[in-house]
C-alpha cells in the first residue's frame, strides 16, 4: 500500500504508538510532519525515519494551543503544498481516584487529548477539503469503551473523540474525508511501562491473546487507514486489544 509522497501529520510522534506510526508511514512513502513538544524529543524519530530513507520534519507544537496549531497547520499546508493524512495521537495522563482528582487534572487531560483534535481537525480539514480528499484518524483507548478506575478523565477525553469522529465523518463524507478511531488495549509502550508489576500481570490474564500489543499493531491499521483500501470506510471503531473488550 504505497503512499507515496502523500503528506502526513502525527501529533505525539516523539515515542510510543506516535513514533511507530510516523515510522509506519515514512516507510510507506509519506512525507511525514512530525509533532511533538519539542523538536529535541523527537530527534529518535527523525534519525530512525531517515537511517531508512524516510522523510520526517520535527515541529515543535504545543497541541493545547489553538493559535499554535493553526499557525503549524497552514506552515505545513504551505511548505509540502497538501495535506493528506491527520493521526491524532498525542494523549497524557493524569490518573488518580475522583475525590482525589483536581481541576487542573481533569483538564489538562481533556485539553491535550481532546481539545487537541479538535484544534488539528479543523486547520487541517480546510486544506482537504480544497483537495476533496483526505484521511482523519483518531488514537482513542479501550478505556473509552470500558472505562477505568483512576482514569475517569482519560477515559472522559478518548470517549469524546469517539463521538466527535463519527460527527466529523458524517460532516466531511461529501468531500471524500473519512474519519475513523482506533482504540488500542494495553500496548508496551514507555506509558504503561511505568505500571506496577501486579497490574501488568491482572491486565494480561484479561487479554485472550495472552499478550500486549505493540506500537506497530496501531501504526499498521493506521496505514491501512490511510490507503485507497479503506476508501470505503468511515466513522468507524477498530479496537486493536487483543480481544480486552471481548
Amino acid at each position: 500500500m504505497s503512499l507515496s509522497e502523500q503528506v502526513a501529520i502525527v501529533t505525539g510522534a516523539s515515542r510510543g504508538i506516535g513514533k511507530a506510526i510516523a515510522a509506519r508511514l515514512a516507510a510507506k512513502g509519506c512525507i511525514v510532519a512530525g509533532i511533538s513538544r519539542s523538536v529535541e524529543s523527537a530527534k529518535s524519530t527523525r534519525e530512525a525515519i531517515e537511517a531508512t530513507g524516510g522523510k520526517f520534519f520535527p515541529y515543535a507544537v504545543d497541541v493545547t494551543s489553538e493559535q499554535a496549531v493553526t499557525t503549524a497547520a497552514d506552515a505545513i499546508a504551505e511548505k509540502f503544498g497538501r495535506i493528506d493524512i491527520l493521526v491524532n495521537n498525542a494523549g497524557i495522563t493524569r490518573d488518580t481516584l475522583l475525590l482525589r482528582m483536581s481541576g487542573d487534572d481533569w483538564s489538562q487531560v481533556i485539553q491535550t487529548n481532546l481539545t487537541g483534535a479538535f484544534y488539528w481537525s479543523r486547520p487541517v480539514t480546510r486544506h482537504m477539503m480544497k483537495a476533496r480528499r483526505g484521511r482523519l484518524i483518531n488514537i482513542s483507548s479501550i478505556v473509552a469503551l470500558k472505562g477505568n478506575a483512576g482514569q475517569a478523565n482519560y477515559a472522559a477525553a478518548k470517549a469524546g473523540l469517539i463521538g466527535f469522529s463519527k460527527s466529523l465523518a458524517r460532516e466531511l463524507a461529501p468531500r471524500n474525508i473519512t474519519c475513523n478511531v482506533i482504540c488500542p488495549g494495553f500496548i508496551d509502550t514507555d506509558m504503561t511501562a511505568v505500571l506496577p508489576e501486579d497490574i501488568k500481570q491482572k491486565v494480561l490474564a484479561e487479554i485472550p491473546l495472552k499478550r500486549f500489543g505493540k506500537p506497530e499493531d496501531i501504526a499498521a491499521c493506521v496505514e491501512y487507514l490511510s490507503s485507497n483500501e479503506s476508501s470505503y470506510i468511515t466513522g468507524q471503531i477498530f479496537t486493536i486489544d487483543g480481544g480486552l473488550a471481548i
